[in-house]
């Protein structure tokens, strides 16, 4: 492995591949910032563009957008409350509330910090543990996948809430939203109505982007702010620096990282889940958790780091085994065997310094975004703030409505965001939280298959889904969390009649 990687430098550091990652690096910002718009929508108009190309220059080119669109997304999360990928909706809970405290530009250094961060471990992962981590990922089976699904439901229902029935009633929602469509089974139509545009059920893009973007814009056009903010509260040194703070986020980072690797490596596992875990995390060991949804830089941080840390991570089943750990990873498959690279243990055999050059353009690419986000992308579009709100509504609208219709080119799509947006403004007013919807409807398929498998597998004997100790493990990690806060609301209901006795006395 030391002398591929040492075959691998020169190739990296020539200058066409180092163009090639800062070309990447600035188009995964852009497609990251623009809502609707995802990291796979930018590789998959990429890769037929790189036909022909050398393949270290397109894959550089990869690695970039996929490190620079994880970033992105965390951008107009921060500034607007749209996230710009489904990764970054974890980041809006506290992202956006510091940009309402004149903390845009600080929030922004959190996540871009935090992001080079996981994505520098992940990297190291990818590059020294990936025998062991793939390894252990198959020790993962349908009963595993379908527990950890569980898990990922129960931490978002139970923790981004304040009320632990809304959060399960929002992750309901999701749950029954995902199951529009074609049965996975059996191809029976469930809850189309006979619509054709359903068949395929809701594009999770047009959820997302309703569910996070329209209700700020209305919310904006109620409140209707004829002032932006000065460019004083936008100046990155007059809000502390956070390198500086590296004592404070440390654990943050840590735990963060692990949590993201891990989810990473699992096929089929990674995504959104990473971060919203890693922030679920956060909260759970805070000493102050109330703070979070409230502007706490913490859940920045641990959101950003969960969701760099699944980047590389999630090639590691992908090169090795060829079973993507992501959509991302999936689409890099196709980018390999469009340059003729078949992933596999036969591709670290044939080509060793291309499949090393392509992990060290995911390190190289984790420490150019520190450069490229922090002295570009932060700045130009912390400038978005110095808008009144007012004029920024129409703009933000704009820009959702095109992304979301370029997505499938179909008008249904701009009546379910709108009906979506309605609904999603209706339930922030009733104080129901947004993402458990989100992480249900992305879960809720996956459980359902990997549940069915199961199943099938075992002659549909329930007993089999605690037959194996990691399936036990995850179920009572996913018990004790859903069974903690209520635990705690019928302590805390018990002692308040015994303190008013006492008063009253």
């Amino acid at each position: 492995m030391i002398d591929a990687l040492l075959h691998a430098v020169p190739l990296v550091f020539a200058p066409m591949n180092i163009l090639a990652m800062f070309i990447g690096l600035i188009a995964g910002l852009i497609v990251g910032c623009l809502p609707g718009l995802t990291v796979v929508t930018g590789l998959a108009v990429l890769i037929p563009l790189t036909f022909g190309l050398d393949p270290m220059f397109a894959l550089g080119m990869m690695a970039g957008m996929y490190n620079g669109g994880s970033y992105g997304g965390a951008i107009p999360a921060i500034l607007m409350r749209v996230p710009g990928t489904p990764a970054s909706v974890a980041t809006v809970l506290d992202g956006y509330k510091m940009t309402q405290k004149g903390q845009a530009a600080y929030a922004l250094q959190v996540a871009l910090l935090s992001g080079v961060i996981g994505s520098v471990l992940s990297s190291i992962s990818l590059i020294l543990l990936s025998p062991p981590l793939v390894s252990f990922s198959l020790m993962f089976g349908p009963i595993e996948y379908f527990w950890l699904g569980i898990l990922g439901l129960a931490t978002v229902s139970s923790l981004l809430g304040d009320d632990l029935p809304k959060g399960l009633i929002a992750c309901g929602i999701g749950l029954l939203i995902g199951a529009v469509g074609q049965d996975i089974s059996n191809g029976t139509e469930r809850f189309t109505f006979g619509q054709l545009d359903l068949l395929d059920g809701f594009s999770a893009i047009v959820l997302l982007t309703g569910l996070f973007a329209v209700p700020p814009v209305l919310q904006i056009i109620e409140e209707a702010v004829k002032t932006g903010m000065s460019g004083d509260k936008l100046k990155l040194h007059r809000q502390g620096s956070a390198l500086s703070q590296w004592r404070f986020f440390t654990p943050v980072w840590i735990r963060s990282s692990i949590i993201g690797i891990i989810i990473g490596i699992l096929p089929g596992a990674g995504g959104s889940m990473s971060s919203f875990l890693a922030y679920n995390e956060a909260k759970r060991v805070a000493r102050n958790p109330e703070t979070f949804g409230h502007g706490n830089p913490e859940g920045v941080a641990a959101s950003e780091c969960g969701n760099g840390a699944d980047n590389a991570a999630s090639l590691i089943p992908a090169l090795a085994l060829g079973i993507p750990g992501s959509g991302v990873a999936a689409v890099i498959l196709g980018g390999l065997l469009v340059h003729g690279l078949r992933p596999g243990p036969q591709l670290f055999r044939e080509h060793p310094d291309i499949v090393y050059g392509f992990m060290l353009q995911f390190l190289v690419t984790s420490f150019l975004l520190a450069i490229v986000g922090g002295l570009a992308a932060t700045r130009i579009f912390g400038q978005v703030l110095r808008l009144p709100r007012i004029v920024l509504a129409p703009v933000i609208l704009l820009f959702v409505t095109v992304g979301v219709y370029s997505v499938n080119n179909s008008l249904f799509d701009l009546w379910v965001l709108l009906g979506v947006g309605l609904i999603g403004y209706v339930m922030e007013r009733l104080d129901y939280p947004s993402a458990p919807i989100v992480l249900g409807l992305l879960l809720g398929p996956m459980v359902e298959s990997q549940l069915r498998l199961a199943l099938t597998i075992s002659g549909g004997k329930t007993s089999a889904l605690l037959s194996t100790p990691i399936a036990v493990t995850l179920a009572l990690l996913s018990a004790a969390i859903l069974l903690t806060p209520a635990w705690r609301m019928w302590r805390e209901r018990g002692k308040t009649p015994a303190i008013e006795g006492a008063e009253s006395r």
